[in-house]
């Protein structure tokens, strides 16, 4: 399943020029606008927008069969176009002129504007919940409606505000375990995505995602943000499409990113996407909960799409004061650059997700691998149990670490 490409020299130094060519004009643009002085088009920048187990792995998701509440779907969807921002805790709305301190203390200002936030008390406003067995990924979970999660305590606003999304943990079940799965019913088709999380679920048997996903996967394209399995210390970024999007290189330095290629350097989703692991030992699962979480984001517009990952402790101030600026940000873990993988032509409007799924596809067929950071022993070596679905099955109390804890999730336009 896994191939890589070997890029000549003359590839590899015409896809530099174009990469190179492409953050020039980025960081360009970003300080421009935070003079207000606009020299170049921002349509270049950003389209308008009408509003592991083992040393490699492959992570999948379909959206195929999944359906929301009662089996159909409420889900709607939003325009850049509209005015306003819609979002949960009724602070003032950022504009594309929101002016902020860099980390010296030098007044900034961001073209991007805040057009959905999630925090606080209204956090789940905005979300449907999907209500249905995993027919994704095949994970021994049943997906559950929001009023029976609220009743049976696997999602909650605790007294700080933050949001949690459980796994049941019962002692011992016959068949399924109850899990959460989300989606937004607003989609954009560019933007930048930040999510700032306490918690993630970890722990054998564990496979949760953070990710956006297109209409009729795979033709709108995937993109996983925050994904892994079992003790994983380290995240994995994926993008999965039709075929026709790819890496230049697997060459970390030639594609300009601090992560590295772990899947083929190939997108498309019948080959497992192209997946990048962050050289973070703290950006996925115990290792990322034991530091106090912190903050990843995504942008996606007509240049590529950048993931970024950041500890609890080195937050940029930008991000933290609500005006965030990319380009002060430094090299991304992962970065799909659109010479070779062309985002307005691969990537539909995306609605943004949580899922949480035991098992299944990847969970369960790794069980018994080990190699990967932070699972250098294998869950089958780990419990003593030969495979996933009977641990699982029997070992509730083992799945107390099994949610997420959100502090917010933002996404951000910039206006046309």
């Amino acid at each position: 399943m896994f191939f890589f490409f070997s890029a000549s020299a003359t590839n590899v130094a015409s896809y530099l020029a174009r990469r190179t060519s492409s953050q020039v004009q980025s960081f360009t643009h970003d300080f421009n606008v935070a003079l207000g002085v606009v020299l170049t088009s921002r349509e270049k920048l950003q389209p308008l927008v009408h509003l592991t187990t083992s040393s490699q792995t492959v992570f999948c998701k379909s959206d195929a069969g999944a359906n929301s509440a009662g089996g159909n779907s409420s889900s709607s969807s939003s325009s850049s176009g509209s005015s306003g921002t819609t979002k949960s805790t009724g602070t003032s709305t950022n504009t594309a002129s929101a002016a902020g301190s860099s980390s010296t203390g030098v007044a900034i200002s961001t073209p991007y504007k805040l057009v959905e936030e999630h925090s606080g008390s209204d956090f789940f406003d905005g979300w449907t919940f999907t209500d249905a067995a995993d027919v994704t990924t095949h994970g021994i979970v049943d997906y559950v409606d929001q009023g029976t999660a609220s009743n049976n305590n696997l999602t909650e606003i605790t007294s700080g505000g933050t949001a949690i999304m459980r796994v049941e943990t019962t002692a011992t079940v016959t068949g399924n375990r109850q899990s959460i799965r989300i989606t937004t019913n607003n989609v954009y088709n560019s933007g930048l995505w930040i999510l700032d999380a306490v918690h993630m679920p970890t722990g054998c048997g564990t496979w949760p995602a953070f990710w956006t996903n297109g209409p009729n996967w795979p033709d709108g394209g995937e993109i996983d943000i925050v994904e892994g399995v079992g003790d994983n210390t380290n995240d994995q970024a994926t993008l999965h499409t039709l075929e026709g999007c790819s890496l230049a290189s697997s060459s970390s330095s030639a594609l300009g990113i601090t992560g590295s290629v772990i899947t083929s350097t190939d997108c498309v989703s019948t080959g497992g996407g192209c997946g990048i692991r962050s050289s973070s030992t703290v950006s996925y699962g115990a290792a990322f909960n034991g530091n106090g979480g912190g903050v990843f984001t995504m942008t996606l517009n007509s240049s590529g799409i950048a993931v970024w990952f950041f500890e609890r402790s080195n937050i940029p101030s930008d991000i933290t004061s609500g005006t965030p600026l990319p380009s002060l940000w430094g090299t991304p873990f992962a970065w799909w650059s659109s010479p070779t993988c062309n985002v307005t032509e691969f990537f539909g409007y995306q609605s943004t997700i949580f899922d949480t799924t035991l098992c299944g596809d990847l969970a369960g067929s790794v069980w018994s691998d080990a190699g990967a950071p932070g699972q250098e022993q294998s869950c089958a070596t780990r419990t003593g149990v030969s495979d996933c679905d009977t641990f699982v099955q029997n070992n509730g109390a083992a799945l107390q670490e099994a949610y997420w804890e959100i502090n917010s999730v933002k996404i951000y336009q910039i206006p046309s």
